[in-house]
């Protein structure tokens, strides 16, 4: 009988192989994450929500990290227009109603590894707040950019959507273009920024924020308009029970998010920059990466 070159005799050798196959298997990458793209309004409505749509499906779809499915209602269709030949706000929102109950409901979460909110506005009538709050809480993920501070904003600091986002929105002024000081650059989602980051864009200002409860991730440290000294954050992140929150109050222009938006005030490396950061935040809030979300002292 012929050996192998350990010396194993023919029969021997190729009954481990087979048994070291069947043991370890064929290597098999993770399944990608599931995210529920949550994009329906009952404020005001972004322009920019057709490109945020867009290019959170390709960047889900190029690296392979994850899925997406919407919850989106498009005021402008036909089906909603009234007599006036204007969206009907009543049938907008009873549409939107019945879409956050089919996609939000406690049982319609389970399918979910993180629920985004791309410029939501107002009161979205949810199925059930707590329950979506419980299920962050649980170990899941949430994600919000620019106007999801504009939702369930009902200016009062125990909200508990606010407290799990980490603050609210206020106020803002002309868009304006500012310099975004990068503060932590270990993170995934900030290490390809510079020190300073230069972006045209709607600069929110915040009611309850408390830079003791979050990890900065981007700020400001003078007024976006008026230019006087403070704190004036951009970006975060946070644990929530066991679930994690990554927030970005860029997001309002087009240009922000996509480099071939037309109008541009932006360069295109400014919406490449901030595809990464959102990439990197999603991943994070979906649990494929790990980060350090411990909060830290604002930068001096």
């Amino acid at each position: 009988m012929k050996k192998n070159p350990l010396g194993i005799s023919g029969s021997l050798f190729t009954a481990g192989l087979v048994l070291g196959a069947l043991i370890t298997g064929p290597s098999v990458e993770a399944a990608p994450k599931k995210v529920l793209v949550v994009t329906t309004t009952v404020g005001f409505r972004h322009s920019s929500i057709p490109t945020a749509e867009k290019i959170l499906a390709q960047l889900g779809a190029e690296g392979g990290a994850f899925t997406v499915e919407y919850a989106r209602v498009e005021p402008n269709d036909p089906q909603f227009r009234g007599a006036d030949g204007k969206p009907d706000a009543e049938k907008v929102k009873a549409a939107v109603k019945e879409v956050l109950a089919e996609k939000m409901s406690p049982a319609a979460l389970k399918k979910y590894d993180a629920v985004i909110f791309a410029n939501t506005t107002g009161d979205l009538p949810l199925p059930d707040e707590q329950a979506f709050l419980d299920w962050i809480k649980s170990g899941k993920g949430f994600v919000g950019m620019h106007s999801a501070a504009d939702t369930f904003d009902k200016h009062v600091p125990l909200n508990p959507y606010v407290e799990m986002l980490g603050a609210e929105f206020k106020e803002h002024h002309a868009q304006v273009k500012v310099d975004i000081i990068n503060q932590d650059k270990e993170c995934p989602a900030c290490r390809h920024l510079p020190a300073t980051w230069e972006v045209f864009d709607e600069i929110y200002l915040f009611n309850a924020f408390d830079r003791s409860k979050v990890h900065g991730l981007l700020t400001l440290d003078k007024h976006p308009n008026e230019k006087t000294p403070g704190d004036y954050p951009i970006s975060w992140c946070k644990e929530y029970g066991k679930g994690r929150v990554f927030y970005t109050s860029l997001g309002h222009r087009e240009d922000v998010w996509d480099p071939k938006a037309p109008d541009r005030k932006n360069p295109p490396e400014v919406a490449e920059a901030y595809q990464k950061l959102i990439l990197n935040g999603i991943k994070w809030a979906a649990g494929d990466e790990h980060w350090n979300a411990k909060p830290q002292k604002a930068v001096e």
